[in-house]
């Protein structure tokens, strides 16, 4: 089955149970009875900092390691617990006020969309989804519903981030021509598939976490915990992980929506992995804040960023590991990731008088948004146009050296071979 009509299909299924948005707004809550897919790593941290809002009630436990789900139990007795999300809706949906999705990134779109059919807000973990066409269904959904949704990007509340778009916007630099921006990890992998298989660890549903993804054998310390973000079938790269983060603000600062042109410089598709070195070019429409157009470079992998004028530091200063540069008309400003800007104007660093802002909590803000006392920075409005730029260059990595060309519109590329890759076939589970 296309991955666009099992999207198509889930919504369809679940229309009879959904809880119409009118009468959403009229339920007055005092707490906010949360559910949690996928506990471990970020999912912890992702529970952790939901569950420290005095508002909420842990509900739900699921994930398809036992020994994760025991470790989140042990924090949240009062919780059920389920190793299968689709049976937690089943059985205590009905109980349930908003969903936080923090799994690998093949299983982002299939439990958030069945969350948002069932009328729930949904929290959803970086980037929103794995594939374009999910993307678009969950922003479409979303709107449809009028559902308070949030994308765990977490630093797009930080004060250093939402100082830098106002400075940017305030025209700091004058209108932005360039963006360059990088990272120096490596969620990539080079090396051929595994051969083989490893006897499935007795607290892991290898089924369930393969999920609508191909059915693949088993290998010790290739999938599950870690590795899948380097791997084409479940994770999106160090583009889709880091560049999310790194793309944000440039990307709302110069209120970009999503590109014309994309071309790749990387080593031959493999099939298996993400490449662990790419060199990304973007070609944006402008914006008020940009000029006629944008160019937007991104590099990835231990040597990045490649040597440019654009990149060279004052005095000698090196630049940070991670981070991003706009070249405006007026001067450059420096973006370093989890960091405060910096301007440098004619081979100078200025002083810059930065903005006084309340602190937010990126967490806080999606559980008094589903209480009706806030909104959310990051709803899916915003982010799967931002999910989406990031993943039309996940899939020009596929085609090193060509360039394709995006139909907004009709949303599809002019290239059909690359169309191939905006959407996949997804597995009966």
């Amino acid at each position: 089955m296309k991955r666009r009509d099992f999207l198509k299909n889930t919504t369809t299924f679940s229309s009879m149970t959904l809880l119409p948005s009118s009468v959403w707004k009229r339920i007055k809550i005092d707490s906010l009875r949360t559910a949690h897919i996928g506990v471990g790593g970020m999912g912890g941290a992702d529970l952790e900092s939901i569950a420290s809002h005095k508002s909420v009630v842990v509900t739900a436990l699921c994930d398809v390691d036992s020994k994760k789900l025991s470790k989140a139990q042990k924090l949240h007795s009062g919780a059920k617990v389920f190793s299968d999300y689709r049976r937690m809706f089943d059985q205590v949906g009905s109980a349930i006020d908003a969903v936080i999705v923090s799994t690998p990134d093949h299983t982002h779109a299939p439990a958030s969309l069945m969350a948002m059919n069932l009328g729930k807000p949904v929290y959803c973990q970086k980037p929103l989804t794995h594939h374009v066409s999910e993307a678009r269904a969950m922003r479409k959904l979303a709107a449809e519903n009028n559902l308070v949704t949030q994308m765990g990007i977490q630093i797009h509340s930080w004060n250093q981030y939402r100082g830098t778009v106002q400075l940017i916007q305030s025209g700091i630099i004058g209108k932005v021509k360039v963006v360059r921006a990088w990272s120096n990890k490596n969620w990539g992998y080079d090396g051929p598939a595994p051969l083989g298989e490893d006897p499935i660890p007795s607290t892991l549903d290898w089924n369930l976490w393969l999920g609508t993804s191909p059915k693949r054998p088993y290998k010790d310390k290739i999938y599950h915990p870690g590795q899948w973000r380097k791997l084409l079938d479940y994770g999106c790269g160090t583009l889709g992980d880091m560049g999310v983060h790194i793309f944000d603000t440039p990307y709302t600062a110069l209120a970009l929506d999503v590109p014309r042109t994309i071309k790749t410089k990387c080593r031959k598709p493999t099939g298996f992995g993400h490449p662990e070195e790419n060199v990304v070019t973007y070609e944006f429409p402008g914006t008020p804040y940009t000029t006629d157009q944008l160019k937007w470079v991104w590099y990835d992998g231990v040597n990045a960023p490649e040597n440019h004028k654009d990149l060279k530091m004052p005095a000698g200063e090196k630049l940070p590991d991670q981070g991003a540069m706009f070249i405006g008309e007026k001067g450059r400003l420096l973006l370093p990731h989890i960091d405060f800007p910096k301007l440098i104007v004619n081979k100078q660093f200025e002083k810059i008088d930065f903005p006084e802002l309340d602190k937010q909590d990126h967490y806080h803000q999606f559980v008094d948004a589903c209480l009706g006392k806030d909104q959310t920075s990051a709803p899916f409005s915003y982010a799967a146009r931002l999910s989406e730029s990031i993943l039309l260059g996940v899939v020009a990595n596929r085609f090193p050296n060509k360039e394709l060309n995006w139909d907004n519109a009709n949303s599809q590329f002019t290239k059909t071979e690359a169309n191939a890759l905006l959407d996949s076939k997804t597995r009966v589970f």
